[in-house]
Parts: C-alpha cells; structure tokens; sequence
C-alpha cells in the first residue's frame, strides 16, 4: 500500500534575489515522515515567480546562478507584466526556465543527492519576502 505524508514549510526570503538551500528542511521532513525507508522526496512551490534548482551551493555557484540568471531575465522595463518593482515580469517568466518543483529518490530514508547538490529555492521576486514550501513524501 502506498504512503504519503505532505507538510507546508514558510521560507523568508527576504527582499533580494535568492538561492536559498532548503536540503536541511528537507532532510528534517523525511527524518520525520520515512522511518529509514525508500521513497520519492517531491518539493513544489505554489509561486508564480519562484522555482526550486538542485545546483552545488557555495563557492560562487549560487551567485552564478543569479548572475545567469541576470543575464538571462534582466530586470528591466522589457516586460510586459509590469505590477510591482521595476523588471517583476521576469519572475514570472522564471517558472518556466527553473520550473516550480524537484522529485528526489530517497534511499534508506536519507535523500540520494550527489556529493555537491543541494535542493534550493530560486527566488528573484523582491516583491514577496515569504515563501511556501511543500514537502510531499511518497513510499510504496
């Protein structure tokens, strides 16, 4: 028979472009939910202007990837969906390149990620500073 546990998390991401790692969160839900098993660990969130990556953070990564990210979306007046601070319609547009959701096996309870990757929220919207989260645990 099939299990599945889902939990909503708040994140602050403050007013600034983020990558924010969320595996710590990740690791402390399935420490509660998977009883050392194996499963699928599925994050989402339910934002028009953010999406999740499972790039290496530190040593500069994430800031590349805000840095490509700028490059790719400037924020400028180019966009048509222009509520909120100058160049907000490139987050709307950032779901569909980083898209709002990850899937990762975990294997023995514990997330089966490579040596450097980490599961992190992408955030370029400096208009909302709060975040939802959802951890959904699925085993068979």
């Amino acid at each position: 028979m099939a299990t599945m546990r889902s939990e909503k998390l708040s994140v602050r991401t403050g007013g600034h472009e983020v990558v924010r790692d969320l595996t710590a969160e990740c690791t402390s839900f399935l420490q509660s939910v998977t009883d050392g098993g194996d499963g699928l660990l599925h994050v989402f969130v339910p934002h028009a202007t953010a999406g999740l990556a499972i790039v290496e953070t530190g040593a500069g990564s994430d800031d590349d990837l805000l840095a490509a990210l700028d490059d790719l979306l400037p924020a400028d007046d180019r966009w048509r969906h222009r509520h909120g601070s100058p160049g907000h319609g490139r987050s709307h547009v950032l779901p569909a390149i980083i898209p709002p959701y990850a899937s990762v096996p975990v294997l023995g309870g514990r997330l089966a990620l490579g040596t450097w990757q980490s599961i992190c929220l992408v955030d370029l919207n400096v208009d909302n500073a709060v975040r939802t989260v959802r951890f959904s645990w699925l085993a068979g």
